[in-house]
């Protein structure tokens, strides 16, 4: 494989264990949690607070930053610690994800990674969802979550997820115009998915030309 493949995902969904099945059959890198560490690592800056600051949405003025392609201004705001830890997360996570994709294949989920990558010809972008029951009942098995809190839960973490993303690109979660697959998990399940996204990859590369 020569792909870099980014995963959005709805809130108990699968999208990691399937991130993580795609980066084990390919034997490529994998990551998702991994940014916070590496993030961390490199910032000097709490691994507890990147956390808890991860994949929500911050302020206006990295996002003005951002839009207007005023990278060098915002990493030196970053540096001098002048953004709310959101923005400089981002700002740093968004720089570890094109570092990432240009060391080679790997598979990126969640962290506005698609929109990151956009119009890179070896990325191949997908969006997971499912319903809520199957939602619902992973995030009591996987997660913790008691039965009775997990329909609040899981539209809870959907709402978030959906602000980061629009904040940070502006675009709409989910919309099937941002990515080059969408699979509805609950319909044939984490390792059916896996496999559907695996052929897709391959199909892409025939079609792109990558060898």
């Amino acid at each position: 494989m020569k792909t870099v493949i980014t995963i959005a995902r709805q809130y108990g969904s699968g999208g990691r264990e399937i991130g993580q099945k795609l980066a084990q059959r390919f034997s490529v890198p994998f990551y998702d949690r991994e940014l916070i560490a590496t993030a961390a690592k490199r910032s000097g800056w709490s691994r507890e607070i990147l956390e808890q600051a991860d994949e929500k949405a911050g302020s206006n003025l990295l996002y003005a930053m951002i839009m207007g392609n005023n990278y060098p201004y915002a990493e030196n705001a970053i540096a001098s610690g002048r953004l709310p830890i959101n923005d400089r997360l981002f700002q740093l996570q968004a720089k570890l994800i094109r570092e990432a994709a240009e060391a080679g294949p790997c598979v990126i989920v969640g962290r506005c990674a698609d929109d990151i990558l956009r119009g890179k010809k070896n990325v191949f972008s997908v969006f997971l969802r499912a319903d809520l029951t199957f939602r619902k009942e992973r995030a009591v098995t996987e997660y913790g979550v008691q039965p009775e809190s997990a329909a609040g839960w899981v539209a809870k973490q959907d709402k978030q997820r959906s602000g980061y993303y629009h904040f940070y690109t502006d675009e709409k979660w989910g919309d099937a115009e941002n990515y080059h697959l969408c699979v509805d998990t609950s319909s044939i399940g984490i390792s059916g998915t896996e496999q559907l996204i695996a052929r897709a990859v391959e199909l892409h590369e025939n079609q792109t030309g990558q060898e």
